[in-house]
């Protein structure tokens, strides 16, 4: 049912459950850590043994790091995605975002891209596939594909895995209310960016991804999730939010309260505003 809610230019969801308030036309926005592009086990200047894909990566991240384990051109891994014939579920439409699941692969001297996205498709499908969780997103009236990307924000948006719960408690109480979910992780996955800030332009960007805009879930997951979130997605916990905030490391506040969350807002901005540097005179 729908309900009346604040403005949406009031309202913030935050990426990695971090809050950033639109105030006097501006948006003021944590920096989420930067992820290096690529791990790889094997040591000095022999080919590398493996490839570790974390979880939370985008496709493209993954096309990159395929491309650099293999001593490839930019760009070869994804020009191989026609000819692998990966077997996606049908809702996905070919794009295996949310379905190169985040695990370590090992490299042998025959290894293809197309090797490797067949092997990290297998697995997110046995992951995936399996009784507990299709019974679990039955059980919260959606399908597989739907579960993989609320896992997918979940994954984006919760600053610990003891978070990962609420988050996606906060995503289905949306969701049921008819409210957005007005995610930045959905607009930066639009805007194929993770650090950059937020602008209040941004939030109305003409995009199925941009979570302020649309309503429902984004069209696809906006990253790769692993178990953890994926376990969150089906089984959220118990609760009536639809805010969080983190207003300093290790305290995320979750609450129903808009009112509770303006004041949870106003003591983090009371926070970085301690911690930015001061303009010397």
């Amino acid at each position: 049912m729908q309900i009346n809610t604040p403005p949406r230019s009031t309202i913030r969801l935050t990426r990695r459950g971090r809050f950033a308030l639109i105030a006097t036309g501006a948006v003021v926005a944590a920096t989420a850590v930067a992820v290096p592009l690529l791990s790889l086990e094997g040591g000095g200047d022999s080919r590398p043994t493996a490839l570790v894909i974390p979880e939370g990566w985008r496709s493209g991240q993954i096309y990159d790091a395929i491309d650099k384990a293999l001593a490839l051109p930019a760009g070869s891994t994804k020009k191989t995605l026609t000819r692998a014939a990966l077997k996606l579920p049908n809702d996905a439409e070919g794009n295996p975002e949310g379905y190169l699941f985040p695990a370590t692969y090992p490299l042998a001297e025959r290894t293809t891209p197309e090797s490797l996205l067949t092997a990290m498709v297998r697995t997110a499908d046995r992951k995936f596939n399996g009784a507990p969780i299709a019974a679990g997103a039955q059980r919260n009236a959606m399908n597989v594909y739907q579960a993989v990307t609320i896992a997918s924000i979940v994954q984006a948006e919760a600053a610990t895995a003891e978070d990962m719960g609420k988050v996606a408690r906060v995503v289905f109480n949306r969701l049921e209310r008819g409210m957005p979910l007005q995610m930045d992780s959905t607009v930066n996955y639009a805007l194929n960016r993770s650090t950059l800030k937020t602008t209040e332009s941004d939030t109305r960007i003409d995009s199925p991804y941009n979570s302020y805009q649309r309503m429902g879930l984004p069209p696809t997951p906006i990253d790769n999730p692993g178990e953890e979130a994926m376990r969150a997605a089906i089984n959220p916990t118990p609760g009536d939010w639809l805010y969080f905030v983190t207003v300093k490391p290790g305290d995320t506040r979750f609450t129903p309260s808009y009112e509770e969350h303006q004041r949870n807002v106003a003591e983090f901005n009371a926070n970085q505003k301690k911690a930015s540097p001061q303009p010397t005179k």
